[in-house]
């Protein structure tokens, strides 16, 4: 009557004769005897696992896997920029600015954030990003666009992300404009960035920046993937290379110094990328999909 009906426990007591108390305990007895299984058929039920896994793992503040089981690529991404969108909106307490980095995923989670009014939130580019190629996804756009949703304010790096020389890099950081806006980027109290792997589906290697010259030389170096362009191993560690004196942008050991680092990563190619940037504890929240969840886990495993 209860669970195959939906009738009241005052509903049966009246039926049976008996007190509703009576029909509690009957009730809880079935559950407690094992007559009575609840199940919760809720593929969140997953997730969850996962993501209280990854936050006593690598000791995160946050993590939130995202479902993604038959959906494509595109949709997965647009689910998981969905998602960072709305843990920074719940997250906002406190915050006065946010620091952005660049790529496909974080153009979804801007284009996902719901138009609010923070007139006190300035919005800070971590990196330079200037050109022709791939403007929406740059981190300036990506400043001024966020800034928008917020009713907020934001600063610009007028400098290309890469230079041509390193010589070149240090004349324009040199210049008091663009010093101050790395500055700012470094004193962000959130940043929001993406995580990269440069051999497999590269957005780096899509828009030009990165040659199978420049490949063959970081896979040498055993660069595992990239946060702004700039790169690091297996462990987390930056590795030195020609690209990292032309980069004009935070470094990984300053973005380490930021309070609080939320990454927002889409596809499973990108699992080993994700892993060395929490093992260098680069990360305080993680925002993933499920099957990246899976094969992070999976390689932890395996190495235990």
């Amino acid at each position: 009557m209860y669970y195959n009906d939906g009738w009241t426990q005052a509903e049966i007591a009246n039926k049976l004769g008996v007190s509703r108390p009576v029909i509690s305990k009957l009730l809880q007895k079935a559950k407690d005897e094992g007559i009575v299984n609840i199940y919760i058929k809720d593929e969140t039920v997953r997730t969850v696992e996962l993501e209280q896994q990854l936050e006593k793992y690598f000791g995160l503040q946050d993590a939130i896997v995202v479902p993604n089981n038959s959906i494509s690529s595109e949709l997965a991404k647009r689910a998981v920029g969905l998602a960072g969108a709305n843990y920074i909106s719940r997250n906002m307490k406190g915050v006065k600015s946010i620091g952005i980095s660049w790529g496909t995923t974080l153009a979804h989670l801007v284009q996902e954030y719901p138009y609010e009014h923070r007139e006190d939130i300035k919005v800070v580019p971590l990196e330079g990003g200037m050109g022709v190629r791939s403007v929406e996804i740059h981190a300036n756009q990506l400043a001024n666009d966020f800034a928008r949703k917020m009713s907020g304010t934001c600063t610009y790096l007028y400098a290309p992300a890469i230079v041509e020389t390193e010589e070149l890099k240090l004349r324009l950081m040199a210049m008091q404009d663009i010093e101050m806006v790395l500055e700012s980027g470094r004193n962000v109290d959130v940043a929001v960035i993406s995580i990269g792997n440069p051999f497999k589906e590269s957005t780096l290697m899509n828009v030009g920046y990165l040659s199978d010259t420049d490949l063959n030389h970081l896979g040498e170096r055993g660069v595992v993937g990239d946060i702004g362009y700039r790169f690091f191993d297996k462990s987390g560690n930056s590795v030195q290379n020609p690209l990292g004196s032309k980069i004009i942008g935070i470094t990984l050991e300053e973005l380490k110094n930021i309070d609080k680092v939320i990454a927002v990563v889409e596809g499973e190619h990108k699992a080993e990328s994700v892993l060395g940037a929490l093992r260098g504890e680069l990360i305080d929240v993680l925002i993933i999909d499920e099957q990246m969840a899976v094969g992070i886990l999976k390689k932890c495993q395996n190495k235990l």
